[in-house]
């Protein structure tokens, strides 16, 4: 589910940033990472129905890209050019067959080029955009193409994203939801089932939870991502 503290605020500031300062994509040795500024979601188009398939019969599985064979490492040229050590490491095992190596760069490239320039504007947004899972895949983009922001990753991985976490997915710590929406709420229950803490809020401004030690769930609706706060974790 998209919210629209990022949907509105972080896309359109980082498109902005980007219109304002451009970025250019490349694949060889010094290449430099690919203008990223988030699209605007496309109008939904009218399509016409398709006849569903035969009584007594099952549609075939559509197959993810994840699912598809992936080209071998030694396949994984650019039409001109070349590309670097990292970026034929972030590469491997993530080109399908059939597709352009280039095409799949520039999917981390613009991966690194959104979480600078969020980084650059409100920290909080960028880390909250990975906590989220608005930007995907940050991981391997940062480990290979963008080093610089392993320290996002690794305070995202602390977080929550709405939902219920329980057991070991549990950080005792002060958590902090920077952009919640109006519509946020939260609850933390312990043995039993009891409520340990819970709250709400209607104005869209920050909030704090603390999840104790002996917490067992912790349930968030509508907040976004609840980012940690000190040394928590």
């Amino acid at each position: 589910m998209r919210y629209p503290f990022l949907a509105g605020t972080a896309v359109a500031l980082a498109t902005a940033v980007l219109a304002a300062c451009g970025s250019s994509g490349g694949t060889g040795d010094g290449g430099k990472e690919a203008a990223a500024g988030s699209k605007p979601p496309a109008a939904a188009s009218a399509t016409p129905s398709v006849a569903g398939p035969a009584a007594g019969t099952t549609a075939p599985r559509p197959q993810k890209s994840s699912d598809a064979p992936k080209a071998p490492a030694g396949e994984l040229t650019p039409a001109t050019g070349s590309f670097t050590k990292k970026q034929k490491e972030y590469l491997t095992d993530r080109v399908p067959k059939g597709m352009d190596p280039a095409a799949v760069l520039q999917t981390g490239q613009e991966t690194c080029d959104r979480l600078r320039y969020l980084d650059k504007a409100d920290r909080d947004i960028a880390v909250g955009a990975i906590v989220s899972g608005e930007i995907t895949d940050a991981g391997p983009a940062v480990t290979h193409l963008c080093p610089q922001h392993q320290d996002l990753v690794d305070d995202a991985a602390r977080g929550y994203a709405d939902g219920t976490h329980k057991g070991a997915a549990l950080r005792p710590g002060r958590y902090r939801a920077a952009s919640p929406t109006k519509t946020c709420g939260w609850q933390v229950t312990g043995p039993g089932g009891k409520a340990l803490a819970s709250g709400s809020s209607d104005t869209g401004k920050p909030v704090e939870v603390t999840v104790p030690e002996s917490a067992r769930t912790f349930t968030s609706t509508g907040c976004y991502a609840w980012l940690p706060r000190g040394d928590n974790g």
